[in-house]
């Protein structure tokens, strides 16, 4: 079976209401390749090693979550950016990228499938009054113990997970936002949970969790953002009927 360029592209467009979030870079058709796709390629960013191993897998188009095109950067064509582009056009290969849609969905969005897959029950938004209600916040299934929530984190994530300690109760509510989210650590503690998980970790996270009692993980930008990308790709697999493979380039961050 196939799908179109332009039917893909309307239907991802309207799925995670990608023109109503306002972000920090064009969501949507990025680089625009053949007509006709069969095969879908999916992973976390559009490096080099995920445009090379896309094309050898004969990919028509390419679904990501860190594309190109970032506000602020420089738009001259060099370097890498140069070989990325080559490339895709090269195989006429279309990019899909989406940042904060992929974020915020509730059915195939990073946050939603990071709860699910540590167990975390969703009992509402990291910032309830925010329009775009990018974090959740919940419940543990069971209280646990830091060390204890930490090894359970890396297990699922296969990576070691940094925790910085808060205070000495059990865990029992708890807060997260994937990606390099670490700054919202203090919407976290505006909520009072006991707990707070993100992707990456700064020098003035350390002494925010310190000092508010709340405890911290910094599970990977990459590691916590791999699952979006894949529940979207079996969701477009299953309704129109293309082949759709993710493809994991190891991100130590």
């Amino acid at each position: 079976m196939s799908i179109s360029r332009a039917e893909l592209l309307r239907y991802c467009d309207a799925f995670l209401n990608a023109d109503h979030i306002n972000d920090y870079c064009p969501n949507g058709l990025q680089v625009e390749g053949r007509e006709t796709i069969r095969k879908i390629v999916g992973g976390v960013t559009a490096s080099q090693a995920l445009i090379d191993a896309a094309i050898s897998v004969n990919a028509d188009a390419l679904v990501v979550h860190h594309g190109y095109f970032w506000k602020g950067e420089s738009a001259q064509i060099q370097g890498i950016k140069k070989r990325r582009l080559k490339a895709l056009l090269g195989a006429d290969l279309n990019l899909f990228a989406y940042h904060l849609p992929l974020d915020v969905h509730e059915i195939v969005g990073n946050n939603v499938c990071l709860a699910e897959l540590l167990g975390f029950k969703i009992t509402g938004a990291l910032e309830p009054s925010a329009q775009i209600k990018v974090g959740l916040a919940g419940e543990l299934a069971e209280p646990a113990d830091a060390i204890t929530l930490a090894a359970q984190i890396g297990e699922k994530l296969g990576r070691k997970v940094m925790h910085i300690a808060g205070n000495q109760e059990p865990i029992k509510t708890i807060a997260w936002c994937t990606g390099a989210a670490q700054s919202m650590i203090e919407r976290a503690v505006d909520l009072g949970v006991d707990a707070y998980v993100s992707g990456e970790i700064s020098e003035p996270t350390v002494h925010i969790a310190r000092e508010a009692g709340i405890h911290y993980f910094a599970a990977g930008h990459h590691a916590t953002e791999r699952y979006g990308v894949q529940a979207l790709g079996k969701h477009l697999g299953e309704k129109f009927k293309v082949d759709f493979e993710f493809i994991d380039i190891d991100n130590p961050v």
